[in-house]
């Protein structure tokens, strides 16, 4: 029994070319002699849909394109989409051959953490789904899941079981569930002890693309009953694995380098963005530090060298080999380099704030003028060519307010504001590594960061200390409590504590970042801008 994976990339909103798509891989599976073909959740209407799901034309759009793909069916077909009954709306998954809709199920599961909130717009299903499909001429009766279905450990219903318990003679898993730094390690984890407490061969159908800060990986994944691999799909890119069911063939386990991965789904989450927004070319400001040579070197990689603009902008701070190593950044990559000096822009700033600033110290205000200067110039390019301005600040300087708001903090993307320092440098050094040579310049690497804003300034950060502890209280969401007990400085962690709670406010007007973590700055993370609460007071 020869079954199709068809590990799409649809976009949110394209219903009609959503289902061209549907349709096409539907075709090259049958040409291939399947007899089931797969597709990932709500793939007709592409995932997150958020709020176009409470509009009624959406939906019913959604619906007659469901109705023409079900048109088109010959051998069964399992796709996502939403499903109205009366007045609640469910995300379903249909089986659709011979021309017709046979049935469907309905998600029982419904995620309301972190970047989820589909209770907002769908119902749960109120029963499991074992539905009886021919398949080749013979009938199975396959357990259908959607996504969190899977996750089903933390919920008081076992869905798993249940489908076993009804006479599923097989699982499939339709989901659009987004990539983070080790996701694939839990998803086959999670898989091979369902199949080892069931005995049941898994299918998992995984949606593969980008939707705004979301990148979804795809890898979808195919267990036989004795709990072997015997089917994957690509990383990041669009795929049709086909295996056979009665004949499975063990495949290897691939090793999953950390690194490579979370660059690779930086690169689709910036092509993607591009394509779905209808951008081409992007234009960012190299400084020759480690933060936007690393953001160029993605920014290369996805859109190609041709589409991006490099623009050095000096000023009376900015050393000699910042420049020189932006300069041969951008020989590296082959891409467009200009130098525009804002020696004299920020000298009349100053000259026009004298009077209002008389009787102060110079600061951080006079500091911030030239990130200013430099993000109205890059916005100004942005505006005259449609070239979307790429920011280049990373997670540790958002965390700590390290970063100026209409500055650097411009941007219609935020490449790696989901990457810790520490992941800066390590993707840094495994670019080189793979490019056989230094293409980001080993000084940009070694040398002490700095934002170049006053004489000989660096960091006020020692990183490799700062940006575990940023990690902990984000991602691992441990407490000021538990840090200081673990052992890090009490001063240190209640200064970092406090940074973060502060500078929300930055943060909530920043571009949207692309999400690689357990817990980003953005969707995923709701913490009100008004908060006074202090847990080192109050644990």
């Amino acid at each position: 029994m020869k079954i199709a994976i068809c590990q799409i990339n649809p976009t949110v909103g394209a219903i009609d070319a959503n289902r061209d798509k549907i349709i096409d891989w539907y075709q090259k599976a049958v040409e291939a002699g399947v007899g089931l073909v797969i597709f990932p959740e709500l793939a007709i209407m592409g995932y997150p849909p958020q709020d176009l799901l409470l509009r009624d034309k959406f939906i019913a759009q959604a619906g007659d394109a469901l109705s023409y793909i079900a048109k088109r069916s010959t051998v069964p077909m399992i796709v996502g989409n939403g499903n109205y009954e009366g007045r609640n709306l469910y995300n379903s998954a249909f089986v659709c051959a011979g021309g017709h809709v046979l049935g469907y199920y309905s998600k029982m599961l419904l995620p309301t953490y972190d970047v989820f909130d589909e209770v907002r717009y769908f119902s749960p299903g109120e029963t499991t789904g074992v539905l009886e499909i021919e398949i080749e001429t013979k009938k199975i009766k396959i357990g259908l899941q959607i996504c969190e279905d899977l996750w089903d450990k933390n919920y008081a219903c076992n869905i798993t079981d249940s489908l076993k318990e009804k006479g599923a003679q097989m699982i499939v898993n339709i989901s659009a569930s987004p990539y983070r730094a080790e996701r694939l390690t839990d998803r086959q984890s999670l898989i091979q002890n369902k199949v080892s407490e069931t005995g049941l061969p898994f299918i998992y159908c995984n949606l593969v693309g980008a939707q705004d800060e979301l990148i979804f990986d795809g890898q979808s994944l195919v267990y036989d009953g004795e709990g072997s691999l015997i089917g994957q799909g690509k990383p990041f890119e669009e795929d049709l694995i086909i295996v056979d069911i009665d004949n499975p063939k063990p495949i290897e386990i691939k090793a999953d380098v950390r690194e490579e991965k979370i660059y690779l789904a930086l690169v689709l989450g910036v092509r993607d963005y591009f394509i779905k927004t209808g951008h081409s070319e992007a234009v960012l400001g190299l400084s020759g530090g480690i933060d936007s040579s690393l953001t160029a070197c993605i920014a290369v990689d996805a859109l190609g060298p041709k589409n991006i603009h490099g623009v050095s902008m000096p000023s009376q701070y900015s050393s000699d080999h910042s420049l020189d190593d932006a300069e041969t950044l951008a020989n590296n990559l082959k891409v467009d380099y200009r130098t525009i000096p804002i020696e004299t822009i920020v000298g009349q700033f100053g000259a026009v704030l004298r009077e209002s600033f008389s009787g102060t110290d110079s600061g951080v205000a006079e500091e911030n003028i030239q990130a200013r200067v430099r993000g109205s110039l890059l916005m100004a390019l942005s505006n005259k060519f449609n070239w979307l301005v790429l920011s280049t600040g990373n997670k540790t300087e958002l965390a700590m307010g390290y970063c100026t708001l209409y500055g650097d903090m411009n941007g219609g993307l935020a490449v790696i504001s989901d990457l810790s320092k520490t992941d800066v440098y390590a993707l840094s050094r495994w670019v080189n590594e793979k490019a056989g040579f230094d293409c980001i310049p080993i000084n940009s690497i070694e040398k002490p960061p700095s934002a170049e804003l006053a004489p000989n300034q660096v960091d006020p950060f020692d990183y490799d200390v700062v940006s575990p502890l940023v990690t902990a209280m984000i991602e691992d969401e441990k407490s000021p409590t538990e840090l200081i007990e673990g052992g890090a400085d009490p001063e240190l962690v209640k200064d970092i504590s406090r940074r973060i709670r502060i500078n929300e406010y930055k943060r909530r007007q920043a571009a949207p970042g692309l999400r690689v973590t357990s817990k980003a700055f953005g969707i995923g993370r709701r913490v009100p801008i008004v908060n006074q609460f202090n847990e080192l007071n109050n644990d």
